[in-house]
């Protein structure tokens, strides 16, 4: 086990009793967000060509030529699980930029302060509840920088999320117009939990939200998470939930594994870009 797994292991014994403060501040703390901004993984279209590998923030702008980067280009903040990142995440921000869509994905594991929150073996979760705090605030952060980069189209940017980063995307609200976004895609979440915090959709009218979910996800199989976004949605501003109730996939949490499912999210980003 890392030192830092055990710092925050013991923090969080310390927290449940009452006896301290996160080692790193708030979830605002501003060195922490940068952080998991600057271990975000960076892929844009123009430079999948020349490499065909994912960067970090950090590589981007320390060791690659922003001059390669020809336009302005639409882009996906994408939010990672609760167990950070995986193979599918990288699949996914390949399909997104062979789409046409440049993808920064925050890293919130970066940060110095980052419990464990759930358990991909027993499908259970909430171990550290202020852990969407954390990913709420990397996500407005990320927003907020991508929007001042020269190669974002600072009118095209949407948040995308699967699992915990799903609830995230879901949840995420800011005043701050600097931090809204196009539209917004849930991948894996139901927006129904016992937790106010975690439950129903935060997203203004002019943003509109596409969620996909399985009918049997292992992750939902309690009577207070079942269910799927729909009912939280405004009907008339575009947004739409997707079930799926049949096959293999109304089994599956990670449902763009599938081209079908990609195709959707394609055509829905596609649909609310300018």
């Amino acid at each position: 086990m890392s030192h830092r797994y055990i710092v925050c292991a013991a923090a969080q014994i310390l927290l449940l009793l009452g006896g301290c403060e996160t080692p790193s501040g708030s979830a605002n703390d501003p060195m922490e967000m940068e952080r998991a901004w600057n271990a975000a993984l960076v892929r844009i279209p123009t430079l999948v060509g020349k490499y065909d590998i994912d960067f970090t923030m950090e590589q981007q702008f320390h060791r690659h030529n922003y001059g390669e980067i020809e336009g302005e280009w639409p882009t996906v903040i994408y939010m990672h699980g609760c167990e950070g990142f995986w193979s599918g995440t990288y699949r996914r921000m390949r399909f997104l930029t062979k789409g046409g869509y440049a993808v920064i994905a925050p890293n919130s594991f970066a940060r110095q302060f980052y419990p464990k929150s759930c358990s991909g073996d027993s499908y259970t979760g909430g171990f550290y509840r202020p852990s969407l705090g954390i990913r709420q605030a990397d996500a407005g952060y990320a927003i907020a920088r991508a929007k001042t980069l020269g190669w974002v189209d600072e009118d095209n940017v949407f948040l995308m999320g699967h699992s915990q980063g799903g609830i995230t995307t879901a949840t995420f609200s800011s005043s701050d117009p600097g931090k809204s976004v196009k539209a917004r895609v849930i991948e894996g979440w139901t927006c129904n939990s016992p937790w106010s915090e975690h439950k129903g959709i935060n997203a203004p009218e002019s943003e509109p939200v596409l969620s996909l979910v399985g009918g049997n996800d292992p992750w939902f199989r309690n009577i207070y998470n079942k269910g799927d976004c729909g009912s939280f949605m405004d009907g008339s501003n575009g947004s739409e939930s997707i079930v799926y109730r049949t096959g293999r996939m109304k089994n599956r949490h990670e449902l763009l594994e599938n081209w079908n499912a990609q195709q959707i999210v394609l055509r829905f980003l596609r649909a609310h870009t300018d």
